[in-house]
Order: C-alpha cells, then structure tokens, then sequence
C-alpha cells in the first residue's frame, strides 16, 4: 500500500519533532542536574539554556518563514538537523558558562530550522485542504515527546554519562532526522487543485482587515505562550505552593500529558464538525476558568486536577491553533512569512515566561504567580473573542 505524500510527512515529521523536543527543551529536566555538577553551573544558568534557544529561534523565525514559502520545507529542515547535530555535539565538549551558552543558542536557529513552526508549514504545503487534520495529528505524535525522552535520557545517562549521551543525540539527528526530511518532504511547495476544479475560493479574511487581525492573533497567541510556557515549568512548584504534598504535586502535574492527547485526539476526529474559531474560543475560556478554580480554592485537590486538565486541554488546542489559526486567517500563499512573524513575539514571550513566574513566586508566592498567569490568559481570552468578531466567516 502506497502512503499519501501527507501521511508520510506527518509519520516522518512525527519522528523527528520528537527527537526535536526530546533532545532539547526536554532534556535538561534529566540531564541538568549532572551537566550543572560537571561544568560547575548553577540550575539557573542550565536551564537559560532553553530561554537562549527560544530568543535566538524567535529572531530568526521571520526570514525563515519567507524562505519556507519560497523554496518549501525540505532543504532547511534537513540543515535544522545537521546543525542540531553540530550544537549537541559541540554541548557535549563544554568547558564552561560561555560555551554552554552559545550551543543553545546555535539550537536556537536549529530549532527555528527544524522544529515547529517549520513543520506546520511543510504540512499546510503538502496536505492542502487536510491541514488542519494533518496539524493536530502531528500534534498527537510530537506530545510523547517527553515519554520517549525523559526515560531514554535517564537510560543513556546511567550507562555512558551526560557527554556521551549528547553525541548519541547528535547522531540521531544527523543519520536519522536530516535522511528522513529529505525522503518525506517535496523538494518544491505542491499546488492543489480546488474540489470544484474551477476558480480558487477566497482563502482567509479580507485585506482591509488583515492588519488588525494579525495584531489581535498575535496579542493572543504571545499572551497564551506565557501563560503555557511559564505554568508548565513551574507547574509542580506551584502546585506545592498550593499545600500539595509533593508526590500528590507530580501526580497532579502529570495529568497534563493524558488531558493534552485526549483533546487533540477529539480535533482530530471531530475538528471537521465545528470551526477552527470556536475551538479556539474554547481552548481561551477553559484556561481562564482553570486558573480561576486555582485561585478560589486551589489547596483543594479537586479544584487544583481540575485546574490542571483545563491547563492541559488549553496547551493541547493551542498546540494545533498555533499552525491552523495563521491559516484559516491568511491563507496558504504567505502561510510561511505569516508563521514566522508570529513566531518572533510568541518566541521571546515564552524566553521570558520561566523567569518572570519564577520572580514571581519569590517575591509574591504562589497567589502572587497564579494573579499573573490568570491576567496573561485573561488578555489571551479577551484578544481571542475580539479576533472571532472581527473574523466571523472563518472556519
């Protein structure tokens, strides 16, 4: 049996998001602890590597975008992959602060190359009018990021160490992730034929409203990024702050993953039945509400798991908004060039989320953190329902 061209590339993109993910933002909740030990660094510097690497990607995100929609995916993504090979090698001979420091920020452009926004591109290019099933499917696979990673990466640690692990890392990146770029994306962007087969229907919103639309989905998404970002890192924390025992903060914490998969496995089934703006209302209020039961009563074990599915389901719709938002909005033509200008506001956003929340709780407590995350998600919600007045025809 022959697989569609977007099967394929939603299979193989699957595969290397996960190694993407897995391999960095994730990597140093296993191996940070003894990278930090080994380098004489403290936790604060290890994990400012990840905040390099989103404010390095963010900056490069718009040329890339333009590029995308040039050329399409495929050369770039497969370069994402040898210079992600390159930085992880190159980590793994760290000396010091300044080293470890600008290999992230070499992953930073690696991820700008290879990471999410590209591959929502590559898929909107090749699956035409299923990209919104494509997206959200490819959200599915890339959320076992962290059951892949996190055991593997204690595995590998345990048996070759932290330095030996990362060149394991690299090479997975340079003889698997670049050949399966370059055998499942097209070398040019594909044209698709209308279903009718006459002229194109009108795509996205009308231009005298682009601009304010674009500002309004921006303000959305990068207040959304905050709050999805910053709440995610210190989710334990906070739950702790809140009066949870410890390991009853890691179970609560560890509801996100299943809360995120159910609800992009409903977009993918039922994603046709309802439109992409009411979805997105949706995903916008149920993180509201969430932090709201948070604040009311969040010692509360009902009240803090029920904090966190909606947490969950919020992250796990946004996932797949990210991508099909931009594109029910503008279109395929400029999807690239759109994506990676929305990426540069929500990239240095989601830099500075971990360490504002972090500010936060020490200088206010957990009350204080949850205030500022509640009035982050409220801007996201209040930006989300002015976006859908002003876009009311799209699906």
């Amino acid at each position: 049996m022959t697989l569609s061209p977007a099967v394929r590339a939603t299979a193989g993109l699957g595969f290397t998001q996960i190694v993407g993910w897995g391999t960095t933002f994730l990597m140093p909740s296993v191996l940070g602890r003894h990278i930090g030990d080994s380098l004489g660094l403290a936790s604060e510097v290890i994990f400012a590597g990840i905040t390099v690497m989103f404010g390095v990607g963010a900056l490069a995100a718009p040329r890339v975008g333009r590029l995308i929609d040039r050329t399409g995916a495929r050369s770039l993504m497969a370069a994402g992959s040898v210079l992600y090979a390159v930085s992880l090698a190159a980590l793994s001979f760290a000396q010091g602060m300044t080293s470890y420091l600008a290999c992230w920020a070499a992953m930073g452009v690696a991820s700008t190359l290879a990471l999410n926004t590209p591959s929502s591109i590559a898929l909107a290019q090749i699956a035409g009018p299923a990209a919104r099933r494509a997206i959200a499917m490819l959200a599915i696979i890339g959320g076992f990021g962290s059951t892949v990673f996190w055991p593997l990466s204690g595995a590998l640690d345990v048996a070759f160490g932290w330095r030996h692990t990362l060149l394991i890392y690299a090479a997975i990146h340079l003889f698997a992730c670049a050949p399966v770029h370059l055998l499942v994306l097209p070398t040019r962007p594909p044209s698709h034929p209308t279903a009718s087969g006459g002229a194109a229907a009108p795509t996205g919103v009308p231009a005298e409203v682009q601009r304010r639309v674009y500002l309004l989905l921006s303000l959305t998404l990068a207040s959304g990024a905050f709050v999805f970002t910053g709440f995610m890192v210190h989710m334990i924390e906070i739950m702790r702050g809140l009066g949870h025992a410890p390991a009853s903060a890691v179970f609560l914490a560890s509801m996100i993953g299943p809360s995120q998969v159910t609800i992009r496995l409903v977009e993918l089934v039922f994603g046709h039945r309802y439109s992409i703006m009411k979805s997105a209302l949706f995903g916008s209020a149920t993180l509201v509400g969430g932090i709201v039961l948070a604040l009311v009563d969040g010692g509360s074990f009902v009240l803090a798991l029920l904090c966190v599915v909606a947490y969950g389901i919020a992250n796990g719709l946004k996932a797949v908004q990210r991508a099909t938002l931009p594109l029910a909005l503008f279109g395929r033509a400029q999807f690239g060039a759109y994506m990676g200008r929305l990426a540069l506001p929500q990239g240095i956003v989601s830099a500075s989320a971990p360490p504002v929340i972090a500010a936060a709780l020490g200088w206010y407590g957990t009350t204080g953190a949850l205030w500022l995350i509640f009035a982050a998600a409220t801007l996201s919600l209040g930006a989300m329902i002015l976006l859908a007045r002003l876009a009311r025809s799209v699906r």
